[in-house]
C-alpha cells in the first residue's frame, strides 16, 4: 500500500524544525517522503487531502494498564492504598485471560480517539494483551508487572525473549510492579534476569509518600537508592510516577540514564502529589507522559494529560513560565518513543514508522492559528483527532474506527464481564 497525505501542515517533531506545509508519502509501514509538495509522478494506492490540517507523530502513552478498562468508575474517591487493596486487587483476581483480551481492546479504541499510536502497558496475562493489540493493529510495548501475587519472575525472562523480534507491533521490556508489592527474594531474582539479559528495567516508584517511608523502614533507603544496590538499573530503565523523590533517587536516575513517566491525572485524582517535572528537566532526566490505567484516571485522554503536565508544574513551581508547550509535545512524542525503545517512531522522517495523526485545525478551539503547538496543549482536545494511523494503516478516521473489529462486540463483551464479576 502506497499512501500520499498532501495539502497538510506538518510538525515532524525533529529538533529545530518548525511547522511547514507539504506532504508525506508512506509505503506499507514506513515513511518514504516528508517535505514540500512533490510533483513527481508516483502511483499511489490512496491519496488523502489533509485540507490544511496538521500531521504530526502519534502520542506515546508511556504508562498504562489497558486491561483495567472494566474497572473504570468502579472504585473512586479513595486513597491509593485503600483503592488497590480493598477494591482493585479483589476484582482483578477474578479476571481471565479472555476478559483481559476484550478489556484491552476497549482501551485501544479510546487510545485511537486520543491520537495515541503506541502504549507502554503493564498488566496481567500478557500474551492475551499482545493478541488483543495484534488483532487491532495497534503498537504496544509491554513490561512485566511481577509482584508477590501474580506471575513468577521467570515469566518476564520468557516474554522478553519471545516478543522482541524485528518489525513486530509487539515488543517487551523487563519490569515489575513495585518495591512495596515484591519481597526481597523476588527482587533479587528480578535483578538476576536484568543481568542475564543486560536489559533496562521499569517499575512504579516513588508514587506516594507512604510508599517511600515504607521502603525506608524496610531497607533503610528510599526505593531507587535501595533497588540500585541490587543491580536493578545497571542497564538503565525507568520509573512510573516519580512524585516523591529524594536527592538520592534523582542521583540514581542520572547515573543510569533512566526515564521518568509522569501520570498527572492519576496522581492528582488519587491525591498522590505533583511530580517535580521542572527538577527532572534541570537534571537532564528525560520525561515522558502516561495516562495510567482507566481504573485510576479514569479516562485515557492524552490532551488532558498534556495540559496537566504543564498546568500542575506551573502551580508547583509558582511560575507561569514552567514547562513550555513545545517541551510537553516532545514528552508526548519523542520522549515517549525513547522511553519505550521505539526508535523508529519518534519523529516524522524518511525511513521512520508511519505512526501519524492528523489534528483538525478547523475546529473553533484551534482558531485562530496564532501558535498551533500551544493550541494543542492549552486548548486542544480529542475532538481534534481526525485520523490515527499506526504502522501505515489508518485505524481511526473522521470519528469512525477502521481497525477491522466490531466496536459493538467489544462493548457487549466488556458489559458481560462486568455483570459476571460485579455481583
Amino acid at each position: 500500500m502506497v499512501t500520499r497525505l498532501y495539502n497538510a501542515r506538518i510538525l515532524t517533531m525533529a529538533e529545530g524544525q518548525d511547522i511547514f506545509c507539504g506532504e508525506i508519502h508512506i509505503e506499507d509501514s514506513r515513511i518514504t517522503y516528508v517535505g514540500q509538495e512533490n510533483t513527481s509522478n508516483i502511483p499511489f494506492d490512496q491519496e488523502i487531502d489533509c485540507q490544511g490540517n496538521l500531521l504530526m507523530p502519534g502520542f506515546k502513552n508511556a504508562h498504562t494498564h489497558s486491561g483495567m478498562s472494566m474497572l473504570r468508575s468502579l472504585a473512586d474517591d479513595k486513597p491509593l492504598d485503600a483503592w488497590l487493596n480493598e477494591d482493585i486487587f479483589p476484582v482483578e483476581a477474578k479476571f481471565t485471560g479472555e476478559d483481559i483480551y476484550w478489556m484491552s481492546q476497549l482501551s485501544v479504541l479510546e487510545y485511537l480517539t486520543s491520537g495515541i499510536t503506541a502504549c507502554f502497558d503493564m498488566y496481567m496475562e500478557q500474551e492475551d494483551v499482545a493478541r488483543a493489540m495484534d488483532d487491532m493493529g495497534f503498537r504496544c510495548v509491554q513490561t512485566g508487572g511481577v509482584n508477590d501475587f501474580s506471575k513468577d519472575v521467570c515469566s518476564i525472562d520468557y516474554l522478553y525473549n519471545k516478543y522482541n523480534v524485528p518489525d513486530s507491533l509487539q515488543s517487551y521490556q523487563l519490569g515489575f510492579h513495585a518495591e512495596y508489592t515484591t519481597n526481597i527474594d523476588n527482587l533479587k531474582k528480578i535483578a538476576s534476569v536484568v543481568q542475564k539479559n543486560k536489559a533496562p528495567l521499569y517499575l512504579h516508584a516513588c508514587e506516594t509518600e507512604a510508599e517511600v517511608k515504607g521502603c525506608v523502614e524496610r531497607y533503610g533507603k528510599t526505593p531507587l537508592a535501595f533497588l540500585e544496590t541490587l543491580g536493578m538499573f545497571d542497564y538503565g530503565g525507568g520509573i512510573y510516577h516519580g512524585v516523591w523523590m529524594s536527592e538520592d533517587d534523582f542521583c540514581v536516575m542520572q547515573r543510569h540514564g533512566m526515564y521518568v513517566v509522569t501520570n498527572p491525572g492519576s496522581n492528582m485524582k488519587l491525591a498522590s502529589g505533583i511530580a517535580p517535572i521542572s527538577e527532572y528537566l534541570k537534571r537532564g532526566i528525560t520525561v515522558a507522559i502516561g495516562t495510567d490505567g482507566p481504573a485510576s484516571n479514569n479516562c485515557l485522554d492524552f490532551f488532558r494529560e498534556m495540559f496537566l503536565v504543564t498546568g500542575l508544574a506551573k502551580i508547583r513551581e509558582h511560575d507561569a513560565s514552567a514547562i513550555d508547550a513545545r517541551e510537553v509535545l516532545k514528552m508526548a512524542t519523542v520522549n515517549g518513543a525513547k522511553a519505550m525503545h521505539l526508535d523508529d517512531c519518534d519523529v516524522l522522517a524518511y525511513g521512520k514508522k508511519a505512526d501519524i495523526i492528523m489534528l483538525d485545525l478547523m475546529q473553533p478551539n484551534m482558531q485562530p492559528l496564532n501558535n498551533i503547538e500551544k493550541n494543542i496543549i492549552y486548548s486542544g482536545s480529542k475532538q481534534n483527532v481526525k485520523m490515527t494511523m499506526v504502522n501505515g494503516r489508518i485505524l481511526y478516521q473522521n470519528g469512525k474506527f477502521t481497525c477491522g473489529v466490531s466496536v459493538q462486540d467489544i462493548y457487549k463483551k466488556v458489559e458481560e464481564i462486568k455483570h459476571r464479576i460485579i455481583k
